[in-house]
């Protein structure tokens, strides 16, 4: 199974223990908003572009008030059941390289939204596929950084996403990585690195 069905799967299970109100890493959303937006993205590709363009977020926005009165059992339902067949999301590499960081920066995004998280435990095959995942898309995530920047794995293995006049390197595990790298800071990252690097690094924005 890809990291993009079994994150599916995960997540799903995730709001089904956590209800619609809690708070997610995304501001000012709720788990009800992040399930109406990943719902909004998968089965409505008229309104999704407005979830990139910030031209467009009326109708991304629209879309997702359209579920205000969709039970929750159901929403959840719809998302475990999959993208519709309109949906180019249907097509299972489409799904794979586009929803396995989508669906797991969401799991964590509603995992952390309070206080007292803690990562999930070591998976090897699900670090290998975050692994790849970072290392992959590091040059896009990390393309603001004004430094050079390595991710480095706790156990040593170390990837060079940029160069530049400085250095910073990122330590931490693969999921841990991802995150950070999407934006976020409910994470278990050092940025090790000279404290000018260090600064510049850290007032860039990261992510798409």
């Amino acid at each position: 199974m890809s990291l993009a069905s079994t994150e599916r799967a995960a997540l799903c299970d995730e709001f089904e223990s956590s209800g619609p109100d809690r708070p997610t890493l995304c501001e000012g959303w709720t788990s009800r908003d992040l399930l109406a937006h990943l719902l909004v993205r998968e089965r409505q590709p008229w309104a999704a572009p407005g979830i990139l363009v910030p031209a467009l977020a009326p109708l991304a926005e629209k879309a997702m008030q359209g579920y205000a009165n969709t039970s929750w059992e159901s929403m959840i339902r719809d998302l475990r059941d999959g993208a519709p067949p309109w949906s180019p999301y249907r097509i299972g590499k489409v799904d794979e390289v586009a929803n396995g960081a989508e669906f797991f920066v969401h799991h964590e995004d509603v995992r952390r939204g309070e206080p007292g998280w803690k990562p999930r435990p070591a998976d090897p095959e699900r670090d290998a596929e975050l692994w790849n995942l970072v290392t992959r898309m590091g040059k896009i995530l990390f393309r603001r950084s004004p430094v050079g920047v390595v991710l480095k794995r706790p156990e040593g293995a170390m990837h060079v996403v940029k160069t530049g006049s400085g250095m910073v390197t990122l330590v931490g595990d693969p999921g841990e990585l991802v995150l950070h790298a999407f934006g976020r800071d409910a994470t278990n990252v050092e940025v090790e690195g000279l404290v000018t690097d260090v600064e510049a690094y850290e007032a860039a924005p990261r992510g798409l």
